[in-house]
């Protein structure tokens, strides 16, 4: 396992608060990326578009704050205890098999695991506690 990352989830203002907690750990973000930098942002509503994707503040050596706009055209909702997940980013495909099917076994399945178009194999779940998981694994990686 290479890290484990704070994912929050927010209802729109994932940029005001995004650029609040850069302007407190003064670092540069790795990611910002907004829905319309996405495959068929396009059919998405207009006051959708610009919000955020993906933003990603580096945390130390290893780890990131990241974050994502809920978006209500998507049917997601936001309410206290699910704006948030734990991203587990991990070191290959197999480990990242291993993780999400123990952490789905007696819970539920939000995305599956597949091969991104930002380049990762990723799946998100909700563990049988009700703890929501990202598991990841960077296929741009060099390999060990």
């Amino acid at each position: 396992m290479i890290s484990i990352n704070p994912y929050l989830n927010f209802m729109g203002n994932t940029e005001e608060a995004m650029n609040f907690y850069q302007s407190i750990f003064g670092v540069e973000f790795a990611t910002f990326q907004r829905f319309n930098e996405s495959p068929g942002f396009e059919r998405m509503p207009k006051q959708d578009q610009e919000k955020i994707m993906h933003a990603s503040l580096p945390m130390g050596k290893h780890n990131n704050l990241m974050a994502t706009d809920t978006l209500e055209s998507m049917g997601q909702t936001l309410t206290a205890g699910n704006n948030f997940y734990i991203c587990v980013n991990t070191e290959s495909e197999a480990e990242t098999d291993k993780l999400f099917n123990g952490l789905t076994a007696g819970g539920k399945i939000e995305m599956p695991l597949n091969k991104t178009f930002w380049g990762a194999y990723c799946g998100m779940c909700r563990d049988k506690f009700g703890i929501q998981w990202m598991i990841n694994f960077d296929l741009k990686q060099p390999v060990k």
